[in-house]
């Protein structure tokens, strides 16, 4: 039936996001949704032919029949696509957040935050894989990673001094402990 396995890739996605590790890539499954699509657009296609060989165009309502197809099978492909898109937003949050807590699943080389092999500690980790990445991302999900973490290496050398992947939280005492960088003298602010 039309979107079975578009919601097994909804299952996946909201799987992922309660896991500690990012599962395998699903490419078969990717596979055939695309190729469901592409054969619901035939479908379509197939339907408005003899509209658009004839010169004529497509009334919905002398032809409720043909227009109630052309719509499932419309809605079939937009239902389809919002679940790639889902499964695939959920992928690239949880790689964007490797990038940020400094993670190296690519397995070879310095990672963005610039930390080498021997300093990474289990970075493969947050893959779930023993073989780090060969099964976890597709080749689309790594260049993606690399990017992006050449993207967050160039952000972060414009703020050397500050640290971005700090906590968000603010804090929850009052009375909070300053750590001065540079000396600036005495300084007073509008509370003394």
């Amino acid at each position: 039936m039309y979107g079975d396995l578009a919601y097994k890739l909804v299952q996946h996605a909201k799987r992922t996001q309660s896991l500690t590790h990012l599962p395998p890539y699903q490419t078969e499954i990717i596979r055939a949704v695309v190729r469901e699509v592409r054969d619901l657009d035939k479908d379509v296609s197939a339907l408005l032919a003899p509209f658009e060989a004839s010169g004529s165009s497509f009334n919905p309502t002398a032809e409720p029949a043909t227009a109630c197809n052309v719509l499932v099978n419309h809605l079939c492909m937009r239902r389809n696509k919002r679940c790639l898109l889902a499964y695939h937003r959920v992928r690239t949050e949880r790689l964007e957040g490797l990038v940020w807590s400094g993670e190296d699943v690519l397995g070879g080389g310095s990672e963005p935050g610039g930390q080498n092999d021997g300093e990474r500690g289990g970075g493969a980790a947050g893959l779930g894989s023993e073989t780090g990445n060969q099964h976890s991302l597709s080749p689309e999900e790594e260049e993606y990673f690399r990017q992006y973490g050449d993207m967050l290496a160039a952000y972060k050398g414009q703020w050397t001094d500050i640290d971005l992947t700090g906590s968000l939280e603010p804090p929850r005492d009052l009375f909070v402990d300053v750590r001065v960088l540079k000396d600036a003298g005495e300084i007073q602010t509008e509370y003394g």
